[in-house]
């Protein structure tokens, strides 16, 4: 059975131009970076353009699916139930151009940081809404039936335990 595609992401317009900075701010700092920064630009230009070509953030009834990468591509399929938390990181430059920095983290994963980092997401907070609201959904779907049966009848017989209680002790008391 195939899985319903919910959301895909799209990428900022300014993206390529964020890494192009950041690129040439880091270069702009060591004496030897800044004569690099006659090919970073050209080299960057093109890396960047393929590199956002090639990502894709995509949201199903079950699983988050990430693709990036220009020489060795990736993809990284997070199942829903596994993600315990989802930031959300814009730095100073990352406001200048209006992006934000989404990292999702799973139960499980070995060592620190994310798993996974998404930059330049449009409508960065809907998309990570959108995925917790189907976690929920999901993690909601999954409860066995029997479970919440077994919950309604409990709560059913506390129910009838408490009103014959107050029968008893209503029973007892003086009549006016």
């Amino acid at each position: 059975m195939e899985e319903k595609t919910l959301l895909e992401a799209r990428f900022h317009g300014k993206l390529g131009l964020y890494w192009l900075t950041t690129g040439a701010a880091v270069l702009s700092i060591s004496l030897v970076g800044i004569p690099l920064l006659l090919l970073w630009y050209p080299i960057g230009l093109w890396a960047t353009s393929r590199y956002i070509a090639n990502m894709s953030a995509e949201l199903t009834t079950k699983k988050l699916i990430v693709r990036k990468g220009i020489l060795t591509r990736t993809e990284n399929t997070v199942p829903l139930d596994k993600i315990t938390d989802m930031a959300m990181i814009q730095g100073p430059l990352m406001r200048l151009f209006g992006i934000h920095k989404l990292t999702i983290e799973t139960a499980g994963q070995s060592g620190t940081g994310a798993l996974i980092s998404l930059t330049g997401i449009e409508e960065a907070a809907e998309f990570r809404a959108a995925v917790m609201a189907q976690k929920s959904a999901l993690a909601e779907q999954s409860q066995p039936v029997e479970a919440k049966v077994d919950v309604a009848a409990q709560t059913l017989t506390c129910l009838q335990n408490i009103e014959e209680m107050l029968r008893r002790i209503e029973a007892k008391l003086p009549q006016s």
